[in-house]
Order: structure tokens, then sequence, then C-alpha cells
């Protein structure tokens, strides 16, 4: 089986506070940073197990994981499998870099989907530790939300980074782009135009619940993160009797780790080999990134 999961374990707390961030931020308990902690090294030796299978993952916790040393230990340890294609983290990138190169991890493995947060962090050390990662050969991407704020700081960055690093824009929630805001967006993100506007989805065929499914702490297996249907349990198995093609059931997809697997748009071909840590397969400054095909962009 080739199989990409999106894990999501209880934690929540994070060392931002994004007025933006659709995620309920709190500080965690002992108790509860202790559960988190549990749950993920539960998740990771069950990986680890898989060997029969081919497996890529993806992080994508409500607060900010690389703070804690387990999820920084999961990355190092599952990036040294051979039946693990790749294992990445969304990440504000607020933690050291170090632990990348000091702790024995792959990092042809290991990728990093990184946020930049005008506001919540200097530039100049957001700048920095992208340059280390880059000076690494870390495998990882950036982004800002776009908000209009945002845009100087944006094209600043945009201007420091090594052209070949990939720099996404996401569409702020709940927000309508005119044809010259989204012209300025595009200009520093050539795919902007796939998060501008909410994707409709139902009926149509999504690789989530057959090659892509998520998972919980509890190891509650779903198709997405947006489907609350229940497919069954990672620790038992049964997920597996439920895996098969399957129509997307809700109106529209409006998030990218969402909408990226929608067999309708082709970014799977835009994002060849880097479709978990948001890296298009060929992403220059000044190019075009990957095929965008305006008529398939709902």
């Amino acid at each position: 089986m080739d199989l990409t999961l999106l894990y999501r374990g209880p934690l929540a707390s994070c060392d931002y506070d994004c007025p933006y961030c659709p995620f309920a931020k709190r500080r965690d308990s002992s108790e509860q940073l202790r559960a988190d902690r549990a749950a993920l090294e539960r998740f990771t030796a069950w990986a680890a197990a898989q060997t029969g299978d081919r497996l890529s993952v993806l992080f994508t916790p409500w607060g900010e994981g690389l703070v804690r040393s387990w999820y920084r230990r999961a990355l190092t340890e599952l990036s040294r499998l051979p039946h693990i294609r790749r294992v990445a983290i969304q990440t504000n990138l607020s933690c050291r870099t170090d632990w990348l190169t000091e702790g024995g991890a792959d990092l042809g493995t290991l990728a990093l989907w990184c946020t930049y947060h005008p506001g919540q962090t200097p530039y100049d050390r957001f700048l920095a530790k992208c340059r280390e990662l880059a000076a690494h050969g870390v495998r990882f991407s950036v982004g800002v939300v776009g908000l209009p704020e945002h845009l100087p700081e944006a094209r600043r960055l945009r201007a420091a980074l090594p052209p070949e690093v990939y720099l996404w824009v996401n569409a702020a929630e709940g927000r309508t782009y005119t044809e010259a805001e989204a012209a300025r967006w595009t200009a520093l993100d050539p795919l902007f135009p796939y998060s501008r506007h909410p994707h409709r989805s139902a009926g149509l065929p999504c690789r989530t619940g057959e090659s892509v499914i998520s998972v919980d702490g509890d190891g509650t297996v779903r198709r997405c993160h947006f489907v609350p249907a229940e497919l069954g349990n990672l620790y038992d198995g049964s997920y597996r009797r439920a895996l098969r093609p399957r129509a997307c059931p809700l109106a529209v997809c409006d998030c990218h780790i969402g909408y990226v697997h929608l067999e309708t748009l082709p970014l799977y071909d835009v994002f060849a080999g880097g479709v978990l840590e948001r890296v298009p397969a060929a992403p220059s400054q000044g190019q075009q990134v990957g095929p965008l095909r305006l008529d398939v962009i709902t």
C-alpha cells in the first residue's frame, strides 16, 4: 500500500497568537502535553512497523509542534526509515534549526512547510532561519497569509529568499480579492489563483479516503480533516477495509491540504514530489510554477 497520512494529535498550544488563525489557541497543561506525546509516540511506532507499505506523513498540529522535543524526534526517526517516502510538518519555524543536522535526520526524506507570521516574529529572525535551512539543504517552502498589511513583508521576503525556495500565499479566510489585489499576490505566488476561491468539490473524485487519510491522536481515521465521518481505526487495522475511491461529500473545499488531493485539479503534477511540503516540481522566482490552468480553478 502507498498511503499518505495527515496526522493531527491533541496538541493545541502555540507560541504565536495570530488574529487570523482559524485554529483555537490555548496553553496546554502538563497532562495534555503528556497525552499528546504519548499519542505521537504511538503513531510513530505504528508507522515504523509498517514496513510492508510505503508511507508519507504530514503532521498538521493545531499548535506549534517543533518547539516540542517529541515532534522533532518523530520527524528524525521516521525520516531514517526506508519505507517512509516523505515526512513533513507545518511549522511557524520558531524553534531552533540545529536539530535537523545534529540529530541524524535524513534530509532526503524530511521536509518543512513554514509559515511567516508578520507581527509575531521579527522579520530578520525568520529570514535567518530560512537561510539556515537553505544552507543545510533542508527541503522547505515558505508562505504567508494574503492580508493587505502582509504584502510589503511578503515582497521583502520573496526578494531575500533563494530563488529556488517557493513562497506560497494563502488567501485569507472569508476575504474576497479584487482583480488588482489578486494580481499583486499572484506576482509573488503564481499559484495564488488556486487559493483565491474555494473549489467546488461536491461529487468530484478525491484521493482522500483511498490513498490519503487523516488520523487523530486516538487513531481514528477519517478521509480528511474536513469530513467528520469515520473510516475505522489505525491501530486495529479496521480502516483498511474502508479505503476506496470516493467523491467529495462537501459543497466546497477551501484549504490547500484538502483541495490539493482533488483529482480534478492538476496539483499532483504541479507539486510532483513535494505535495506534503508544498514544494512545486520546479519552483523558480520569475517563472511559472507548474502548469497553471485557470480553466480548472473554480
